[in-house]
């Protein structure tokens, strides 16, 4: 079972910092991070439409820019908001990166630093919109559909955006989930795991990864 670093492990190490990404890239077989644009333009690494919750900063990721945000202090790192191409050239090219967008319009440039930097890379969002925009603009990029709602329909969405990859909420991954997944020949990774208990109920249903908070979930027969 793959393991994938939810935001670079962030519940071991500073969430989707360059930190985290380098010592995630040591254990996990592919690194999950959250991608938005800033004022300047550039994309950057960071969950929140604000800084709030991770900076020593305040306000929108929108109203700062690249520079402004490069002068923070993400969670006590001394480090600040890296940029997507920063992050993905700290990735090692046998490592994977499952490049979350968050929002619109954020689509061609990610494809492109992905394309420069780190060919291997998926992208994923649960828009459904920003992952047709990501088909038409560059089809032989793998697309992952996000998904906490339960149900059939949710693997019909997936398989209509061509979808690779189905990424359920942990909570919602049953059996019938992951083997009608499976039938339309998509890898299933549930989210987001914290603890070896959580992988192995998982484990039971078939799936093909986890995206975990901690890289100790994995027990040696789950790997």
């Amino acid at each position: 079972m793959r393991l994938i670093a939810h935001r670079g492990f962030c519940s071991t190490y500073p969430e989707n910092t360059l930190q985290a990404v380098e010592a995630a890239a040591s254990i996990a077989d592919e690194i999950e991070i959250d991608v938005r644009r800033c004022g300047s333009g550039e994309l950057v690494v960071i969950h929140d439409e604000t800084v709030d919750r991770v900076t020593d900063g305040n306000g929108p990721v929108a109203e700062h820019t690249r520079a402004d945000l490069e002068a923070l202090d993400v969670l006590g790192t001394g480090q600040g908001v890296p940029t997507l191409e920063d992050a993905l050239g700290a990735v090692p090219e046998y490592v994977g990166v499952n490049v979350e967008l968050k929002e619109r319009g954020t689509e061609a440039d990610a494809l492109e630093l992905i394309d420069a930097h780190h060919p291997q890379a998926i992208v994923s969002s649960f828009s459904r919109q920003v992952l047709a925009d990501c088909r038409e603009i560059d089809p032989t990029v793998p697309r992952a559909y996000l998904t906490e709602e339960s149900g059939a329909a949710e693997i019909e969405i997936a398989i209509h955006l061509d979808c690779e990859y189905f990424h359920p909420a942990m909570d919602i991954c049953t059996d019938r989930i992951v083997a009608d997944a499976h039938r339309a020949g998509m890898s299933v990774t549930a989210w987001s795991v914290d603890s070896s208990d959580e992988a192995e109920t998982l484990a039971r249903t078939g799936v093909d990864g986890v995206i975990a908070d901690r890289p100790d979930v994995l027990t040696e027969s789950m790997v």
